[in-house]
């Protein structure tokens, strides 16, 4: 699949194959602290949206109420996270970082950054430009993928 108009047209395939690549190795960058991909998705998630509900990270995190249950279990057991009543629900509990949990993924995306630019160091500067320009264009289409209920939708 083909989209764009003027100058460059752009292959959604192909691109769709650079960011899976990309995102293979960007998830292994880090050399600090090893955690499952599970675990650190909920870390993360929770350091962007604040505590979250469990409910809420079965959508997010894509996994049955089980399945992250005994995950956010693991993660408060090893004082990741802690589990919070939640102030407009008193049935109902947050999930959320403590600052054990901040730090790993502080250190994490501390590490990313110097790996990610040493990587990019070794560029030419034609390509450091256009991952520069690309910047404002895949920040974009994370709005458009995470408002409304388009994250999740098939298509």
């Amino acid at each position: 699949m083909e989209t764009g108009t003027g100058g460059q047209r752009l292959n959604v395939d192909e691109l769709t194959t650079v960011i899976e690549d990309f995102n293979t190795l960007f998830i292994r960058l880090p050399t600090v602290q090893q955690f499952g991909f599970s675990s650190l998705s909920v870390l993360h998630t929770l350091s962007r949206r604040g505590p979250t509900r469990l409910t809420a990270l079965t959508t997010t995190e894509q996994l049955t109420q089980p399945a992250i249950t005994s995950l956010v279990s693991r993660l408060e057991r090893d004082g990741l996270v802690e589990r919070r009543p939640d102030p407009s629900d008193g049935r109902a509990v947050l999930v959320a970082l403590t600052d054990a949990g901040a730090e790993v993924v502080r250190a994490r995306h501390a590490n990313r950054v110097t790996r990610l630019g040493q990587l990019i160091a070794d560029m030419d500067d034609e390509q450091r430009d256009a991952i520069a320009r690309s910047v404002p264009a895949l920040r974009r289409v994370i709005e458009l993928a995470t408002s409304g209920d388009n994250l999740g939708a098939d298509s």
